[in-house]
């Protein structure tokens, strides 16, 4: 090998070919390094390893990812110098979608409106028509969730379905998914409209099927996630406390999970009724309950404990679908409550920033990031974060309000007697679109 190395340089004897060599060498070992270290820095500016990029955008989870909100911006477009040739434009697409982190953005402009009215889709619930209901106001129909960094393309039905042929869809949890669930029918039914083939006594739980792709879409209705005893009607009347059993995961979803190619799970705001909290056929304390001498038991507690169930079971479970879970999703009463005369009558999304959420907002977030965060580090199972949860937060303008009523107003413009402004909920069509369209990316079709 030694001679191969010095035919080039045949004007020298041998001990200064070794010389010239070992320089030779040395200065190529030194630009190789250089090189590395260069690109390597770059790649540290340009590729961070928070999660919401290694696992959120569709690429593989690794250890050393957390779930902790990253920065809104990872860096400015200018720290990528546009003219140097040394990075290609497969390079430039790829950090472009490294650095996308689609659950933090804003809200812009669209003129286009939604891809459906309240006229052209049969399954807006009367609750969250708001236009039939008297809703006079538009413009809450006119944003578009835009990420920092990149764009979000809009839902698309016709690549959906196509993508989901022979397969099997179930979204579990309370009336905030169920509102998803309309949004989701809304925009696959431009494509197909689906039969009904299943529903409970209380049209509750629910299944859609799409006979020319074959696809089954149903709707479980468990809004604990846990065994849970109800005893209140639709409008929140309780003729007794809730009891919930902590350590018993509820039937109506884990007996049909095995049939599922997908899942989306997601719960949250009824942790915050009164409740009674059993545990090993034990009744351990209550949250709020005035009068009764049992043990006071946080929110956060009962919370926490039900998603490690929740996660120990799909992780556990032979069963392996595509789980998604969905994040909190906050409300935004103002001047009250529910029950106190809240109201939620902004016009226009807030800017980011201008709102930050309550108290419960942040504790039931961190909750489910922690928690989450430890399941997908035991592993056992593919689970994603539907991070809806900032985009949702700067929508005050998109819930139902009074108009979950039919015409809640006289013809002098007052509100009519025991109309109870809903702000927890959304109107369909409205942001909660935007929902699908995260999905649709998550889903890589």
């Amino acid at each position: 090998m030694g001679s191969e190395l010095v035919q080039p340089w045949p004007g020298l004897n041998r001990k200064s070919n070794h010389a010239w060599i070992k320089l030779l060498l040395v200065t190529l070992l030194f630009g190789v390094a250089f090189r590395f270290f260069v690109s390597s820095s770059n790649q540290r500016l340009v590729l961070p390893d928070y999660a919401r990029h290694a696992f959120f955008g569709g690429l593989h989870w690794t250890e050393s990812a957390s779930l902790e909100p990253g920065p809104e911006k990872d860096f400015d477009v200018e720290e990528i110098d546009a003219g140097d040739q040394r990075t290609s434009d497969a390079q430039q697409d790829f950090l472009q979608e490294r650095r996308c982190d689609i659950f933090t953005g804003e809200w812009v402009y669209n003129p286009s409106g939604p891809l459906y009215t309240n006229d052209t889709c049969r399954f807006i619930e009367s609750t969250q028509n708001c236009m039939t209901n008297g809703r006079q106001d538009r413009e809450y129909l006119y944003w578009k969730w835009k990420p920092y960094g990149c764009d979000l393309p809009a839902f698309n039905g016709e690549k959906f379905l196509e993508s989901m042929r022979n397969k099997s869809w179930a979204l579990i949890g309370d009336s905030i998914l169920r509102n998803h669930v309309q949004s989701m029918l809304c925009l696959l039914s431009r494509i197909e409209d689906p039969e009904e083939v299943y529903h409970d006594e209380a049209f509750k739980s629910r299944r859609w099927h799409f006979k020319s792709h074959n696809f089954t879409l149903s709707l479980i209705w468990s809004p604990f996630l846990i065994k849970a005893d109800i005893f209140e009607n639709d409008d929140g009347e309780s003729k007794a406390d809730l009891e919930l059993h902590l350590d018993i995961l509820d039937k109506n979803w884990t007996d049909l999970y095995q049939n599922f190619d997908y899942v989306m799970i997601s719960t949250g705001q009824w942790f915050l009724k009164t409740a009674i909290y059993w545990d090993n056929g034990t009744v351990i304390g209550c949250h709020y309950c005035k009068g009764r001498n049992l043990t006071d038991v946080s929110i956060g507690y009962a919370y926490r404990r039900t998603l490690q169930e929740v996660f120990q079971f799909i992780n556990s479970s032979p069963h392996k679908p595509i789980v998604y879970y969905r994040t909190w999703s906050p409300d935004h009463f103002e001047n009250g409550e529910w029950w106190s005369g809240g109201t939620c009558n902004r016009t226009q999304p807030y800017k980011k920033g201008e709102y930050n959420g309550k108290d419960i907002d942040r504790l039931m977030r961190k909750i489910e990031y922690d928690e989450f965060n430890d399941a997908i580090r035991l592993g056992g199972s593919p689970m994603r974060l539907l991070d809806t949860f900032d985009l949702s937060l700067l929508r005050p303008d998109s819930h139902s309000g009074p108009f979950r009523t039919f015409r809640p107003f006289d013809e002098q413009g007052r509100r009519k007697p025991n109309v109870v402004n809903d702000c927890l909920h959304w109107c369909v069509p409205g942001a909660i679109d935007a929902w699908n369209d995260l999905l649709m990316h998550m889903l890589g079709i």
